[in-house]
């Protein structure tokens, strides 16, 4: 299937407006969706014969910076049978960054979305163990966010090198 293809696809069976735009600028093309249609989009994709996306094959997100006050979802998926991939995006609130998790649809959603978390500080509404995956549990902030400043030290240990230091 074709971008446009997976959009008529959404619009025959969700309704137009749905999609919200194609993401021409991304690669590959990518189908932009409000964040409220984002179960249902996903459930289609998954389940629909003709679609069949049965792989997750990455769940990521962006920070765009406290100027545009977004960040991004990003969803790869991938239907083994059929052949076909498509990029899902949405974008999300920066400063409530909040999503439903998909982790009943792909059980590979589990550690993307504990992930996007714990760098980003994204919630997954309804996801089963949401918690820190890569830093510690009592870590402050989220270093993927384009606003964060890595603190000096943890526990009392250096945490950033300064210049002289040996490597």
């Amino acid at each position: 299937m074709t971008t446009e293809e997976f959009k008529n696809l959404i619009d025959s069976k969700l309704g137009e407006g749905v999609v919200l735009s194609i993401d021409e600028n991304a690669t590959p093309k990518a189908l932009v969706i409000d964040s409220t249609n984002m179960e249902a989009v996903m459930a289609l994709l998954k389940n629909d014969s003709s679609s069949f996306c049965d792989l997750l094959s990455c769940l990521t997100a962006i920070d765009n910076g406290q100027e545009a006050n977004t960040m991004e979802v990003i969803y790869n998926l991938y239907s083994i049978p059929l052949e076909h991939s498509i990029m899902i995006k949405t974008v999300i609130s920066r400063e409530n960054p909040e999503i439903e998790t998909v982790t009943h649809l792909w059980k590979t959603a589990d550690w993307h979305e504990r992930e996007a978390y714990d760098l980003f500080g994204i919630t997954f509404n309804n996801h089963p163990d949401l918690r820190r995956i890569l830093m510690p549990a009592d870590w402050e902030g989220y270093p993927m966010r384009k606003d964060y400043e890595e603190p000096a030290t943890y526990r009392g240990m250096k945490t950033i090198r300064e210049e002289g230091d040996p490597a």
